[in-house]
């Protein structure tokens, strides 16, 4: 590739990479001069890139709207950071097949050496299980509805749905990723209650709701979500009193485990729940302190079971 063509795709990269250049700041990066730039401006102009400029002394550039596609332009880090990307991407229906599709395209647009790179990195990268953690497969959810979902966030745009056969309208603020979950952070403006909904759970409905003017979320956003899903948002739920300190509880669990509070009469209680019973049997078992199972039924009876066949293993 000639000289004047590796420097105009520098500066159309430049160009992307950050929404306002001033002259002086481009011919620095490019090691030409003002005059340079200013024709190579002009030769992106030809080739279909509206570049705008703002003239004078302290003159400045951006890429205007309405270009042509751009070539893809990544350094080497970039283009493993997208490889490994499409790789790692889980939970949602039909990513394998999409995540294919968008490296071999990938592949295509790159120089030679940033391809034999990316091939590398794929080539050399295996996904494990993807759920190593429960008994229960992972729920696919549907990326057309995160894609709806997401301009809704965007335009705050109300949704109507039903949860878990429930009717419901609800205003939209975010999307949290968790243990291989989707759950939207949404309000309802009935009681102006806060609660995270999972995605897969949910189904949209059309027409979807009204316009809203967005409120601030009372909170730290995450912390709220992991505290409710431990409360709401799996298939079991289960309250365990503990014969330890709340501090002592919290400093064995993971957070994603769930939350504890003090209780009354000394020692604690930790809210959590799964997907199965026996994923949350395995987790209170890891507490490595005493416990004691109340509710629900189904889980002291698993409980149980699993004590009688502990002592049967025993000689």
């Amino acid at each position: 590739m000639g000289q004047t063509a590796t420097r105009t795709l520098a500066l159309l990269s430049l160009l992307q990479s950050r929404s306002d250049w001033s002259g002086a700041d481009l011919a620095a990066r490019l090691g030409v001069t003002d005059r340079t730039v200013r024709n190579d401006v002009a030769r992106l102009r030809e080739l279909g890139y509206p570049v705008d400029a703002v003239r004078g002394p302290g003159g400045r550039y951006r890429l205007g709207v309405g270009a042509k596609l751009p070539p893809l332009l990544l350094d080497d880090e970039e283009a493993v950071a997208v490889a490994v990307g499409l790789r790692a991407a889980t939970g949602v229906a039909g990513v394998e097949e999409t995540s294919a599709r968008a490296l071999a395209k990938l592949e295509q647009v790159l120089p030679d050496r940033l391809r034999r790179k990316l091939n590398a990195v794929t080539r050399a990268t295996t996904a494990g299980p993807v759920n190593t953690s429960s008994n229960v497969e992972d729920p696919e959810v549907d990326a057309a509805v995160l894609d709806a979902l997401s301009i809704a966030i965007r335009d705050h745009e109300g949704i109507r749905c039903d949860y878990r056969d429930e009717p419901r309208e609800l205003e939209p603020y975010r999307l949290v990723a968790w243990q291989r979950r989707w759950y939207l952070l949404a309000r309802d403006p009935r009681d102006d209650s806060w609660a995270p909904y999972r995605v897969d759970w949910l189904r949209l409905r059309t027409p979807g709701g009204r316009r809203f003017s967005p409120v601030a979320f009372p909170g730290d956003l995450t912390e709220f979500v992991v505290r409710e899903v431990a409360r709401t948002g799996w298939a079991v739920h289960a309250r365990i009193r503990v014969d330890a300190e709340p501090d002592q509880v919290v400093a064995r669990i993971n957070p994603a485990v769930g939350t504890v509070e003090a209780h009354p009469d000394g020692g604690s209680v930790l809210v959590t729940g799964g997907d199965s019973l026996e994923v949350v049997a395995v987790w209170i078992s890891m507490l490595g302190t005493g416990f004691h199972v109340s509710e629900p039924p189904a889980l002291v009876e698993h409980v149980r079971a699993l004590a009688r066949r502990y002592a049967d293993a025993l000689p």
